[in-house]
């Protein structure tokens, strides 16, 4: 993934609706949703979330799938794995074990 690519993605990830319908689709798997059930469960208005998914699939983050008269949306795993990928590159000098989050005592525990 080159600068640009990623700055566009983590623009249209900067704002509350967007990154919730990305996570959201994210969570979902390859099931994806249509716009209403997202709207639904998110308690988005259909038409500013249509804004939204338009600015995610603009930026490659999501891909529309007609079907019908509806359109699913996916969460692009691959585009997501590039951003993670570009944020992380050369992580600790290029040691990713240093990288590695400390364990976290709840889950340890048992806890969530």
């Amino acid at each position: 993934m080159d600068t640009q690519t990623a700055v566009t993605s983590l623009a249209a990830l900067a704002q509350a609706h967007r990154l919730a319908v990305f996570r959201r689709l994210v969570e979902l798997g390859p099931e994806g949703a249509v716009a209403g059930d997202l709207a639904a469960h998110l308690g988005i208005p259909a038409n500013t979330l249509s804004f939204h998914l338009k600015t995610l699939q603009q930026a490659g983050l999501i891909a529309p799938e007609p079907r019908g008269r509806n359109i699913r949306y996916r969460a692009d795993f691959a585009a997501m794995r590039g951003l993670v990928g570009f944020l992380t590159d050369n992580c600790c000098g290029g040691d990713a074990s240093l990288c590695a989050p400390a364990e976290d005592p709840a889950r340890a525990a048992g806890g969530c």
